[in-house]
Parts: C-alpha cells; structure tokens; sequence
C-alpha cells in the first residue's frame, strides 16, 4: 500500500514532502559549522574566550552524537512525525534563547543543549519518514539525493552564510535566521508530511542503554576538551567514559540474553565492511569539522580576519566539496565506492599538506585556497561512498537501526574533530599561533591517515555490477 501510494504520487507533491525535509537537514548541519566564523565576535560580546566558544561548538555535536539513537528509536514507540514536531519545538526554542543569551552559560543551555536535543529527535525522523514515503527504489533514490544534498549545502555554506549574517547584523541574527527557517519547516510540514505507520506504544525503550551510552560519549569528548586544562583530568575523563561504554555494551550484551529489545544490537558490529565503513564516516567529519573550527580561529585571531572575510576564504573547500558531492550518483556508476573514498582520503591529506605548506611560505590570502580546495575535494568525493556501504552491508529491515548508528558515529566525529583540533589550538594560540596551527592540522592529517588505511582494508567489490549499482538508500550524519 505504501510503495503504492509513493511510486503514484505526483511531483507537485513529492516536492511538497521532501522540502521540509530537506530544510530539516540543511538547517542542523548549517548550526554545525556557522559558528566557526563568528568566535571573535560571540567571544567579545558575550565576555568570554575563544575556549568558550569552543566548548559550545564541541559540546551542540556530542550532544547530537550520544542522543542520535535514542532520538531514532523513540520515533517507534511515539511515532516519526510527533518526534519530527517535537523536534522542531525543542530546535526553535534553543535558538530563540540562544539569540538573545547574555552570557556563555545561557548560549550552552540554547544551543547546545537544545539545539542539540532537538537536532537528535528530528533527523532520526527525516530519514525514517523518507524511507517510508518513498518506497520505490527511484523515488527514494531522489528523496535522499536532495536530503544528502541539503546536508552537504549547510554544513559547507554554514562559514559563509553565517559570516555573511554576522558581518551585515550580528552573530545574533544567525540565530534568529535559524529559529525562521524552523518556522517555515513547521509549515510546510503540517499537511503533507505524515507518519505512514502508527506508532506502537507498547515498544520497549532501553532506558539504561540510552543512558550509559549518552554518558560515555559525553565523558570522552570533556576529556578531550580538558587537555590543556589538566593532563590529569582529561585522563580521568577519558578513563571513565571508557568505563561507561564498556559497561553500555554489557549490559546490551544482557538485555539481548534476556530476549528484550537493546538500544542497539550488537549483530551491527559482525560486519567488517560496515565496521570499515563507519571508521572512515567517523574520521572524515572529524577532519571536515577539525579543519574548519581551526582554519577559522586562526584567521579570526591570529590573522585578524572579520567573519565574513572568514567565510569567503572557506568557501574555497565549500566549492571544491560541492562539486565531488553533487557528482557522486554519476562517480559511484563509474568507480567502486572504496576507490572513491580511497581517492578521497588521499586527496584531503594532500590539501592539508598543501595547506600547512603554503600558509607557512606566505601570508597572503589566495596561499590558504588551493589547500582548502582540494581537501572539499577530497571530502565530497568520499561522504557519500561511505554511507552507502555502511547502509549496504545490510538487509532493508535493519535500515532503520543502521541508520541511526551511522548517524550517531559520523555525529561523533565532528565533535570529537572541534575537541581534539581546536584543543591543540587553542592550548597555544596566543604564544606561539603558527606552530599551534601547524600542529593541528598535522594531527587531522594523521587521523586522515587512519581513516585511509581503513579505506584500503574495505573488501574490494566482487563483480562489476557493485561498482555500477546506484544509489538507493543512504543516510548523511549532517
């Protein structure tokens, strides 16, 4: 009856659907990355540091991370297009707070914890909702090719549009600008986007799952954040969130013995393929978000740069990852998905290395471009290849649960990316700026190295058909 009613709906109104979600997406990932531009300027206003800023940015992403498969496994229980609206609400509200917060304190309770709740129970549902909307394999291929794209946009377009907003009003109206747009989502939203299947109120939640396994990743990335605080605390910090996702994967271990419904389902590790796949989703966000927070503050700080001046430099990695991302169905038809995130990986190590070089030499403006460019090369070229085989490794009745698992990990990512990346730089930005930034992206480019080896360790496709597939079903973290 669904695949039905999908394969027989009009265009007028697939468009009508796919809109609002569409915008869902594009407006959380535009919130991870328009803030990069703005650190002068919030740091100033709201009497806090460039640390400040940091820890707003880093902890809006892991609160996304640690609460993406709680939020997906609730919309079972409470149903996709009430969780979708409740998304919203909460969304709205934080960055209505966040507008007008007087201090730093205020802008964390805004923006990232509300924004990051409301973020975490509103994607699930984007992805859940499309699949069930659009079960014909062409349409659904179109649904997530404009819903991946609206990711790619906001998260590449965040420096930009966010320094262009700041420049002519104030960071403030970024805010403002976000809290708009969930408005118009609201909308749009009201009559065409439905849930196509009850919820089931007698669904288990595994509450203590959810718990253990938000604490964990929370305690980690603190850690992280700690390491030019305290080398003893971030070890401790670290320590304890390990502890804590060991005992999470305990006691999943035992929920399952016991013939209950886990929070996540140890099977989804017995894949090497999509294990493989999602390291190198977890390290290509660390690297895409690593690389901007730390770009920006050094042009922002060290280099004096207001945030539109910022933006416009970025956007040389948003055209160069735009122009890969946009041409992935017609890539992925030509080449194995492992060759592409092969070359992908490669290409962005050689542009942060080309970055770390020519900014070194020169102290120009065009001498940050050419690096910038080919790492968005190198990252557009690989995001999608890389979601497609983690969500390819399984059957379409684990879709769901895969989904939010990728999610959450490439979520991780770009937290973990603005910990460790803007902790190095940060620890050494006013005593020695060049060398702190050099060091930085040093690590990326090392962590960029791990990610390549995983890539090279993706089992090679067995026929030519998988490497002409299309694209049928992915899911973007952003």
């Amino acid at each position: 009856m669904a695949e039905q009613v999908a394969a027989s709906r009009p265009s007028g109104a697939l468009r009508r659907v796919l809109i609002p979600l569409a915008l869902a997406q594009f407006i959380c990932s535009f919130a991870g990355s328009n803030m990069n531009v703005m650190i002068n300027d919030m740091s100033e206003d709201l009497n806090t540091t460039v640390e400040g800023i940091q820890l707003a940015i880093t902890v809006f992403l892991v609160v996304m991370a640690a609460l993406m498969i709680p939020g997906g496994k609730l919309t079972d229980r409470y149903g996709r297009k009430r969780c979708f609206n409740l998304g919203l609400a909460v969304y709205g509200v934080g960055a209505v707070l966040s507008a007008v917060a007087p201090g730093l304190g205020v802008l964390i309770v805004g923006n990232s914890i509300l924004e990051g709740v409301g973020t975490a129970l509103l994607i699930p549902p984007v992805y859940i909702l499309a699949t069930m909307m659009f079960t014909d394999v062409t349409t659904r291929a179109r649904a997530f090719g404009a819903i991946n794209a609206s990711a790619g946009i906001g998260a590449a377009t965040g420096p930009l549009i966010g320094g262009l907003i700041a420049t002519a009003l104030s960071w403030r109206a970024a805010f403002v600008f976000q809290a708009l747009v969930i408005g118009v989502i609201i909308v749009l939203s009201r009559r065409d986007v439905r849930d196509p299947v009850p919820p089931d109120p007698t669904r288990s939640f595994d509450t203590v799952g959810a718990i253990l396994s938000a604490v964990g990743l929370i305690l980690v990335v603190l850690g992280i954040l700690a390491a030019d605080q305290s080398l003893w605390l971030m070890t401790g910090l670290v320590v304890a969130g390990g502890l804590v996702l060991v005992w999470f994967f305990l006691s999943v271990r035992a929920t399952e013995r016991a013939g209950r419904e886990p929070l996540l389902s140890t099977s989804l590790f017995r894949s090497r393929t999509s294990n493989l796949g999602l390291v190198t989703q977890n390290i290509q966000w660390l690297v895409l978000l690593g690389m901007s927070f730390v770009v920006s503050a050094f042009l922002q700080v060290v280099r004096g740069y207001n945030a539109i001046e910022t933006g416009l430099i970025l956007t040389a990695a948003t055209v160069g990852l735009l122009l890969t991302s946009m041409s992935a169905e017609r890539l992925a038809k030509r080449r194995a998905q492992r060759t592409l995130i092969v070359a992908g990986f490669v290409g962005t190590i050689a542009g942060i290395v080309l970055l770390i070089t020519l900014v070194s030499v020169g102290s120009r403006v065009w001498s940050f471009f050419p690096g910038l460019f080919l790492i968005g090369l190198g990252l557009g070229l690989m995001l999608t290849p890389s979601v497609n085989i983690v969500q390819s490794a399984f059957p379409e009745e684990r879709q769901g649960e895969i989904s939010g698992l990728s999610r959450s990990v490439s979520n991780l990512g770009s937290s973990l990316g603005t910990a460790i990346a803007g902790t190095i730089l940060v620890a050494g930005i006013t005593r020695t700026p060049e060398r702190s930034y050099a060091l930085a992206l040093i690590v990326l480019a090392a962590i960029g190295f791990i990610g390549l080896v995983a890539a090279v360790l993706l089992p090679r496709p067995r026929t030519a058909a998988a490497t002409t597939k299309p694209v049928d079903r992915t899911a973007q973290a952003h």
